[in-house]
């Protein structure tokens, strides 16, 4: 069969189309018929050596996957042939075929289609859980979103404004920030021309954001904080910028503020149900019209490194998703 293998770390370049063995299910996995794996940003990182999962070489990439099961292996009760399945494993989505533990597998609710619900369980998932377990945001907060058109981002924006919080997004250019607003944004602030900070100051009215989430890290970490609300939370959620920030710890003593971590990943580990419990309740906002999440282009397999050059360079609004057939 056919898929993008990574066989040197370095950037999209290195990746390549190849024909590799068929998967096998082993006991508690299925085999998928993948329709689209979504590309995220711990995808581009791991190509790299970059991130804290580090597969062996030669690997092929893709965490997360839609499609209709093939096979299932010994003690797979739960589903069988001919399902529809979204579902994540660090590795192998970017392929014709790919296998994935049962254990991490949800039905693709009705009426969803396979390129959108691609991109559920990373993204969505992700803002999910850190709004409502880490923050647990409260309806009339004021919610400031970083990097507020990429995939995880633009999922915060939309489910903050379906939790009734007021959001602010911030994004590098105007292109971004007019796509935050069709979303549910209900201010902006373009921090590539504007001061963070003062601009969050402006719109809350001196209060600060009761709710930070940043996916971004780097520069803009430190006046984010700085801008947090006495009693706020600041979402840590990942480092798109590159690097990993040293915030002082004044900060948060003399805001009143808490720094919170958020783990999508490792919370499915210790709280498998957690997975399902999420997707129903973004299948019941998506079925009742209040959810419709963003796909910004869908790539054919042999043009995987696209999609992965595309979104190095911060050309990605919302999701992109690759997958067999184009």
């Amino acid at each position: 069969m056919k898929a993008i293998v990574c066989g040197r770390f370095g950037g999209p370049e290195v990746l390549e189309i190849s024909d590799v063995d068929e998967p096998v299910a082993g006991e508690d996995q299925v085999v998928v018929d993948v329709a689209a794996c979504a590309i995220n940003f711990p995808d581009l990182l791991m190509i790299q050596d970059l991130y804290q999962f580090k597969p062996g070489l030669p690997f092929v990439p893709g965490s997360e996957v839609a499609g209709v099961i093939r096979s299932t292996g010994s003690g797979v009760t739960t589903f069988r042939a001919g399902d529809r399945v979204i579902g994540s494993a660090s590795t192998g989505g970017l392929a014709e075929r790919a296998v994935l533990p049962a254990g991490r597998l949800v039905g693709v609710p009705e009426g969803i289609g396979m390129d959108q619900a691609a991109g559920l369980i990373y993204a969505y998932g992700t803002a999910h859980h850190a709004l409502r377990d880490r923050a647990a945001i409260q309806p009339g907060e004021t919610l400031l979103v970083l990097g507020a058109a990429g995939g995880v981002g633009l999922a915060a924006v939309e489910l903050g404004r379906l939790m009734g919080a007021k959001v602010i997004a911030a994004a590098s250019s105007q292109e971004k920030l007019d796509l935050c607003l069709k979303r549910g944004a209900d201010e902006t602030i373009n921090y590539a021309t504007e001061d963070l900070k003062v601009r969050v100051r402006e719109l809350t009215a001196g209060a600060g954001a009761d709710v930070v989430y940043d996916p971004v890290g780097g520069a803009y970490s430190e006046p984010a904080v700085r801008s947090t609300a006495w009693d706020g939370r600041y979402l840590v959620i990942g480092f798109a910028a590159g690097d990993i920030p040293r915030v002082p710890l004044n900060l948060p003593l003399l805001r009143g503020c808490s720094i919170v971590g958020v783990f999508w990943g490792a919370f499915l580990g210790r709280n498998p149900a957690g997975l399902k419990r999420t997707v129903a309740q973004l299948a019941d906002w998506w079925q009742s019209g209040a959810l419709a999440p963003h796909v910004f282009h869908r790539y054919p397999l042999e043009q995987a490194a696209d999609a992965f050059r595309d979104l190095a360079e911060r050309r990605v609004l919302g999701k992109v998703v690759v997958g067999p057939g184009g």
